[in-house]
Protein backbone atom coordinates (compact mmCIF):
# COMPACT_ATOMS: atom_id res chain seq x y z
CA UNK A 1 0.00 0.00 0.00
CA UNK A 2 1.50 3.84 -0.84
CA UNK A 3 2.37 5.59 2.10
CA UNK A 4 1.58 9.25 1.27
CA UNK A 5 4.52 10.12 3.89
CA UNK A 6 7.00 8.94 1.50
CA UNK A 7 6.55 11.73 -0.58
CA UNK A 8 9.12 14.57 -0.20
CA UNK A 9 6.58 16.73 -0.78
CA UNK A 10 4.05 15.38 1.90
CA UNK A 11 6.92 15.34 4.28
CA UNK A 12 7.86 18.75 4.04
CA UNK A 13 4.44 20.39 5.11
CA UNK A 14 3.48 17.80 8.18
CA UNK A 15 4.94 19.95 10.69
CA UNK A 16 3.36 22.82 9.24
CA UNK A 17 0.29 21.65 9.22
CA UNK A 18 0.45 19.67 12.75
CA UNK A 19 2.87 22.36 14.43
CA UNK A 20 3.57 21.54 18.06
CA UNK A 21 0.49 21.84 21.07
CA UNK A 22 -0.92 20.36 23.66
CA UNK A 23 -0.79 16.92 22.61
CA UNK A 24 2.75 16.81 22.55
CA UNK A 25 3.14 18.63 25.63
CA UNK A 26 1.42 15.88 27.10
CA UNK A 27 3.69 13.30 25.26
CA UNK A 28 7.16 15.27 26.22
CA UNK A 29 5.72 14.92 29.89
CA UNK A 30 6.14 11.38 29.86
CA UNK A 31 9.30 10.98 27.96
CA UNK A 32 10.95 12.88 30.06
CA UNK A 33 10.12 11.07 32.82
CA UNK A 34 10.91 7.86 31.24
CA UNK A 35 14.72 6.71 31.18
CA UNK A 36 14.32 5.24 27.33
CA UNK A 37 11.47 5.90 25.17
CA UNK A 38 10.67 4.17 21.46
CA UNK A 39 8.02 6.12 19.35
CA UNK A 40 6.04 4.05 16.73
CA UNK A 41 5.25 5.91 13.48
CA UNK A 42 7.66 9.30 14.85
CA UNK A 43 7.34 11.12 11.57
CA UNK A 44 9.42 13.82 11.57
CA UNK A 45 10.79 13.09 15.04
CA UNK A 46 9.72 16.43 16.77
CA UNK A 47 8.76 14.51 20.39
CA UNK A 48 12.08 12.85 20.50
CA UNK A 49 13.74 15.58 18.88
CA UNK A 50 12.78 18.05 21.24
CA UNK A 51 13.35 15.85 24.33
CA UNK A 52 16.52 15.75 23.48
CA UNK A 53 16.98 19.62 23.35
CA UNK A 54 15.74 19.69 26.90
CA UNK A 55 17.96 17.89 28.24
CA UNK A 56 16.98 14.02 27.80
CA UNK A 57 19.86 11.98 28.73
CA UNK A 58 18.64 8.08 27.92
CA UNK A 59 18.15 6.08 24.81
CA UNK A 60 15.71 7.60 22.42
CA UNK A 61 14.06 5.19 19.24
CA UNK A 62 11.97 6.82 16.64
CA UNK A 63 10.21 3.97 14.00
CA UNK A 64 8.89 5.46 11.11
CA UNK A 65 7.94 3.25 7.65
CA UNK A 66 8.49 6.30 5.81
CA UNK A 67 11.91 7.40 4.62
CA UNK A 68 10.83 10.79 3.41
CA UNK A 69 9.68 11.91 7.27
CA UNK A 70 12.99 10.22 8.95
CA UNK A 71 15.07 12.35 6.20
CA UNK A 72 13.28 15.67 8.15
CA UNK A 73 14.43 13.79 11.69
CA UNK A 74 17.53 13.01 10.75
CA UNK A 75 18.41 16.87 9.65
CA UNK A 76 17.59 17.89 12.73
CA UNK A 77 19.18 15.53 14.75
CA UNK A 78 21.31 12.45 14.57
CA UNK A 79 21.40 12.43 18.58
CA UNK A 80 18.48 10.23 18.21
CA UNK A 81 18.18 6.91 16.77
CA UNK A 82 15.67 7.06 13.75
CA UNK A 83 14.77 3.27 12.38
CA UNK A 84 12.28 2.50 9.39
CA UNK A 85 10.12 0.17 9.71
CA UNK A 86 6.99 -0.63 11.80
CA UNK A 87 5.82 -3.08 14.81
CA UNK A 88 6.13 -5.89 12.06
CA UNK A 89 9.51 -5.66 11.15
CA UNK A 90 11.37 -4.61 14.43
CA UNK A 91 11.22 -6.31 17.90
CA UNK A 92 12.99 -4.71 20.94
CA UNK A 93 12.55 -7.45 24.16
CA UNK A 94 12.40 -5.33 27.09
CA UNK A 95 14.59 -2.53 25.91
CA UNK A 96 11.89 0.68 26.72
CA UNK A 97 10.27 2.06 29.88
CA UNK A 98 7.98 4.30 27.26
CA UNK A 99 6.34 3.07 24.06
CA UNK A 100 4.09 6.20 22.31
CA UNK A 101 2.52 6.56 19.28
CA UNK A 102 1.02 9.99 18.74
CA UNK A 103 -0.61 11.80 15.72
CA UNK A 104 -3.47 9.65 15.99
CA UNK A 105 -1.30 7.09 14.44
CA UNK A 106 -3.17 4.06 16.02
CA UNK A 107 -5.86 4.51 13.76
CA UNK A 108 -4.18 3.25 11.13
CA UNK A 109 -4.94 0.29 12.35
CA UNK A 110 -7.65 -1.18 10.47
CA UNK A 111 -8.49 -4.54 11.86
CA UNK A 112 -8.69 -6.08 15.08
CA UNK A 113 -5.80 -8.28 13.93
CA UNK A 114 -3.57 -5.58 13.00
CA UNK A 115 -4.08 -4.09 16.81
CA UNK A 116 -3.86 -6.78 18.71
CA UNK A 117 -0.21 -7.48 16.69
CA UNK A 118 0.99 -3.94 17.21
CA UNK A 119 -0.22 -3.78 21.12
CA UNK A 120 1.54 -7.03 21.61
CA UNK A 121 4.62 -5.56 19.54
CA UNK A 122 4.35 -2.72 22.07
CA UNK A 123 4.22 -4.58 25.27
CA UNK A 124 7.14 -6.71 23.97
CA UNK A 125 9.25 -3.95 23.62
CA UNK A 126 8.54 -2.39 27.55
CA UNK A 127 10.39 -3.24 30.06
CA UNK A 128 8.14 -5.32 33.13
CA UNK A 129 6.75 -1.93 34.01
CA UNK A 130 6.96 0.32 31.72
CA UNK A 131 4.36 2.01 30.46
CA UNK A 132 2.20 2.54 26.55
CA UNK A 133 0.48 5.90 25.67
CA UNK A 134 -1.14 6.45 22.48
CA UNK A 135 -4.31 8.10 21.25
CA UNK A 136 -7.80 8.10 19.10
CA UNK A 137 -10.17 10.46 18.67
CA UNK A 138 -13.67 9.54 20.03
CA UNK A 139 -15.84 7.63 18.11
CA UNK A 140 -19.17 8.92 19.87
CA UNK A 141 -17.63 12.86 18.90
CA UNK A 142 -17.69 11.84 15.49
CA UNK A 143 -15.46 14.31 14.56
CA UNK A 144 -15.08 12.94 10.37
CA UNK A 145 -18.66 14.74 10.28
CA UNK A 146 -16.62 18.18 9.91
CA UNK A 147 -13.77 16.68 7.67
CA UNK A 148 -15.79 18.54 4.88
CA UNK A 149 -14.51 20.98 2.70
CA UNK A 150 -16.82 23.66 4.21
CA UNK A 151 -14.16 23.39 7.66
CA UNK A 152 -10.71 24.08 5.74
CA UNK A 153 -7.72 25.06 7.56
CA UNK A 154 -5.82 28.06 6.26
CA UNK A 155 -1.53 29.13 7.28
CA UNK A 156 1.00 30.22 5.45
CA UNK A 157 4.89 28.54 4.02
CA UNK A 158 7.73 29.90 5.18
CA UNK A 159 7.95 32.34 2.52
CA UNK A 160 4.72 34.35 3.36
CA UNK A 161 2.63 32.32 0.83
CA UNK A 162 -0.97 30.84 1.83
CA UNK A 163 -1.65 27.41 2.16
CA UNK A 164 -5.02 26.08 2.49
CA UNK A 165 -6.23 22.20 3.40
CA UNK A 166 -9.64 20.40 2.90
CA UNK A 167 -10.67 17.47 4.09
CA UNK A 168 -13.32 15.26 2.16
CA UNK A 169 -14.24 12.11 4.02
CA UNK A 170 -16.88 9.56 3.38
CA UNK A 171 -19.53 8.35 5.55
CA UNK A 172 -18.17 5.90 8.69
CA UNK A 173 -18.62 1.84 7.51
CA UNK A 174 -19.71 -0.30 10.19
CA UNK A 175 -15.92 -1.52 10.62
CA UNK A 176 -15.75 1.65 11.87
CA UNK A 177 -13.71 2.54 9.17
CA UNK A 178 -13.39 6.94 7.74
CA UNK A 179 -11.58 7.49 4.26
CA UNK A 180 -11.20 10.73 3.47
CA UNK A 181 -9.45 12.57 0.65
CA UNK A 182 -6.80 15.76 1.57
CA UNK A 183 -6.52 18.20 -0.81
CA UNK A 184 -3.79 21.40 -0.20
CA UNK A 185 -3.17 23.95 -2.24
CA UNK A 186 -1.04 27.47 -2.48
CA UNK A 187 -1.29 30.30 -5.29
CA UNK A 188 3.26 29.35 -5.55
CA UNK A 189 2.24 25.78 -6.84
CA UNK A 190 1.10 24.10 -10.15
CA UNK A 191 -0.95 21.88 -9.04
CA UNK A 192 -2.77 20.73 -5.30
CA UNK A 193 -0.97 17.85 -3.11
CA UNK A 194 -3.92 15.33 -2.69
CA UNK A 195 -3.30 12.49 -0.51
CA UNK A 196 -6.30 9.26 0.91
CA UNK A 197 -6.28 7.61 4.23
CA UNK A 198 -8.58 6.02 6.14
CA UNK A 199 -8.57 5.50 9.63
CA UNK A 200 -10.35 3.24 12.05
CA UNK A 201 -12.85 4.81 14.99
CA UNK A 202 -12.99 2.13 17.99
CA UNK A 203 -15.41 2.84 20.89
CA UNK A 204 -13.12 2.27 24.28
CA UNK A 205 -14.88 -0.89 25.78
CA UNK A 206 -13.87 -2.27 22.34
CA UNK A 207 -10.26 -1.41 22.95
CA UNK A 208 -10.27 -2.62 26.29
CA UNK A 209 -10.94 -5.74 25.05
CA UNK A 210 -8.02 -5.85 22.51
CA UNK A 211 -5.47 -4.05 24.78
CA UNK A 212 -6.46 -7.45 27.53
CA UNK A 213 -5.70 -10.01 24.19
CA UNK A 214 -2.56 -8.09 23.87
CA UNK A 215 -1.62 -8.25 28.15
CA UNK A 216 -2.54 -4.83 28.78
CA UNK A 217 -4.50 -2.86 31.25
CA UNK A 218 -5.75 0.84 31.07
CA UNK A 219 -4.23 2.48 34.05
CA UNK A 220 -5.21 5.65 33.07
CA UNK A 221 -7.81 7.11 30.68
CA UNK A 222 -8.44 11.01 29.53
CA UNK A 223 -10.69 12.77 27.26
CA UNK A 224 -8.48 15.62 26.07
CA UNK A 225 -4.90 16.74 26.91
CA UNK A 226 -5.90 18.15 30.05
CA UNK A 227 -6.86 15.12 31.36
CA UNK A 228 -10.08 15.75 31.82
CA UNK A 229 -12.19 12.35 31.95
CA UNK A 230 -13.30 11.22 29.28
CA UNK A 231 -16.84 11.90 28.03
CA UNK A 232 -19.40 10.96 25.13
CA UNK A 233 -18.54 14.34 23.78
CA UNK A 234 -14.71 14.63 24.81
CA UNK A 235 -12.21 15.02 21.59
CA UNK A 236 -9.78 12.16 22.38
CA UNK A 237 -9.55 8.52 24.00
CA UNK A 238 -6.33 8.81 25.15
CA UNK A 239 -4.93 5.47 26.94
CA UNK A 240 -1.86 4.29 29.34
CA UNK A 241 -1.26 1.10 29.43
CA UNK A 242 0.71 -1.43 31.14
CA UNK A 243 1.54 -5.11 30.89
CA UNK A 244 -0.85 -7.05 33.26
Amino acid sequence: MHNPYDDPAVAALYDLLNPWAACDDFYLDLVMAAPTALDVGCGTGLLLRTARAHGHTGHLLGLDPADAMLDIARAHTTDVTWTRGDLTTHTWDGAFDLVTMTGHAFQELHTDHDIVHALTAMRTALTPTGLIAFETRNITARPWENWTPDHPWTGTLPDGTPLADVNDAHPITPQGLVTFTSTTTSPSWDAPLTTHSTLRFLTPAHLDTLLAAAGLKTVQRHGNWDRTPLTPTSPEVITLARPT
